[in-house]
């Protein structure tokens, strides 16, 4: 993952404990971290072949 996505994830988490998200910045947030997790899931799928 591009390291601008996960700075942007890392911003919304901070905004958040500010103040609440408006709803696009949820909606934003939601989909940068299933991006995150999917690519994580691929990787850690990838290095399960090796054993």
């Amino acid at each position: 993952m591009e390291k601008q996505k996960v700075d942007r994830i890392n911003e919304l988490a901070r905004i958040a404990k500010l103040r609440p998200l408006t709803d696009a910045e949820k909606a934003e947030q939601a989909t940068l971290r299933k991006e995150y997790i999917d690519e994580v899931r691929s990787a850690l799928r990838g290095a399960g072949g090796n054993r």
